[in-house]
């Protein structure tokens, strides 16, 4: 089952939207082609934030996704639907996208496996756009096994978007190897670190340590610029997305949810010097990483810096200080958006009876890497994957 952005030949496709709520789409999306053609039987479509512009999937036209592990809980989003039901048993494997953290978010809050490819690597072509130049497509699935099926399925170069890559990489479940022995660890602590609640942070460092006794050593490293991360991130897609919806925007404005249309109305305020500006930063993050990369094979951070907020909560806790829900829970997803790399997110335990995500960042193209870390740190960390209930 899929989120329900993906193009299915004229079967309705909402984009968990009332404007496009009745649109039916002329062609399959590559991604659903080539997922046919692997024998994939599609049982349905799953709930979205709208327009994928939300890390909630608090749907104002469809209703609220629920977490499974506890129904008062937002699932993350903006693929909640995706992660919700595969964490709930209803579907083996889904696909979601990711333009800010909207796979490993909701992947993080149901205690499923996210992958964020490299981009390009996968097509979005009949994959309805939120920002071009941070859209990503990728798979939400139980384990980092299943993942890398999925994955070998979707990836191949696709002349119908023009951001596809040409790439020799395959056989990602065949080469699933749980050995990180020698493999160096980066942590970047002033900004995937601080604003975390500690219960968080201490999950996270925990399966470190484990990753240490099975071989992996850590490095600590320094990334100057990830601190304007948020910024370039919010200015880049809200730009973008204001110009992808420019005309319902102007003739429609109040068939968007309110949270949407709040986000649609800040694109005309956000001048081209800004979005330059944001650019900019996006290729000094781009450089940190790459001197990170010289050092290290891959990094470890959470994944999200708060628990589990409830549904329709705008504030949450972290350490005893007030934060906003929608401003925080793609701080420490967003830089992969920013710079293409691979990320995925992988459960690393519980807090309050809430699933913890463990993200694992890669360089370009790396995905056998990141895989092959998130598979050996399955099977260390136990982690029963079943919602109470369920």
């Amino acid at each position: 089952a899929l989120k329900d952005i993906f193009h299915f030949k004229n079967e309705t496709v909402t984009m968990g939207s009332k404007i496009n709520g009745n649109y039916k789409p002329e062609e399959d999306a590559t991604v659903v082609k080539l997922l046919k053609d692997a024998g994939a039987i599609f049982t349905g479509k799953l709930n979205m934030h709208e327009y994928a512009c939300g890390g909630t999937t608090n749907n104002e036209h469809y209703g609220a996704c629920r977490n499974p592990w506890n129904m008062d809980k937002i699932p993350g989003g903006s693929s909640g639907g995706s992660a919700a039901a595969v964490s709930a048993h209803l579907t083996f494997g889904s696909l979601g996208t990711d333009t800010a953290g909207s796979i490993r978010i909701p992947s993080a809050a149901c205690g499923t496996v996210g992958l964020k490819p490299t981009y390009g690597l996968v097509s979005k072509h009949g994959c309805f756009p939120l920002a071009w130049s941070l859209d990503h497509v990728g798979p939400i699935a139980k384990t980092v096994e299943d993942a890398a099926i999925l994955l070998d399925a979707i990836v191949g170069f696709d002349p119908e978007d023009p951001n596809s890559v040409q790439s020799t990489e395959r056989n990602y479940y065949d080469s699933l190897n749980p050995d990180i022995k020698g493999k160096i660890i980066g942590i970047e602590e002033e900004f995937y670190f601080n604003f975390v609640d500690q219960s968080i942070v201490d999950t996270v460092r925990s399966s470190i340590q484990k990753m240490e006794e099975l071989g992996a050593k850590v490095e600590i490293i320094k990334m100057p610029h990830l601190k304007y991360a948020p910024f370039a991130e919010f200015t880049t897609f809200v730009s973008e997305a204001g110009v992808i919806h420019k005309k319902n925007i102007q003739t429609r404005p109040d068939d968007f949810g309110s949270d949407v249309k709040m986000l649609m109305k800040a694109s005309h305020v956000i001048s081209a010097g800004e979005y330059i500006e944001a650019q900019q930063i996006r290729q000094l993050i781009k450089e940190d990483f790459e001197k990170a990369f010289k050092q290290v094979d891959f990094m470890i951070a959470p994944t999200l810096p708060m628990t589990t907020p409830d549904i329709g909560a705008k504030f949450t806790m972290i350490n005893g200080v007030e934060r906003s829900v929608d401003e925080d829970i793609i701080r420490l997803t967003c830089p992969a958006n920013l710079t293409g790399l691979p990320a995925i997110s992988v459960p690393c335990g519980l807090v309050n009876d809430l699933p913890v995500g463990l993200q694992i960042i890669g360089k370009a193209f790396a995905e056998k890497e990141i895989l092959n870390a998130a598979y050996a740190l399955e099977q260390v960390v136990s982690f029963n994957q079943t919602p109470a209930g369920i």
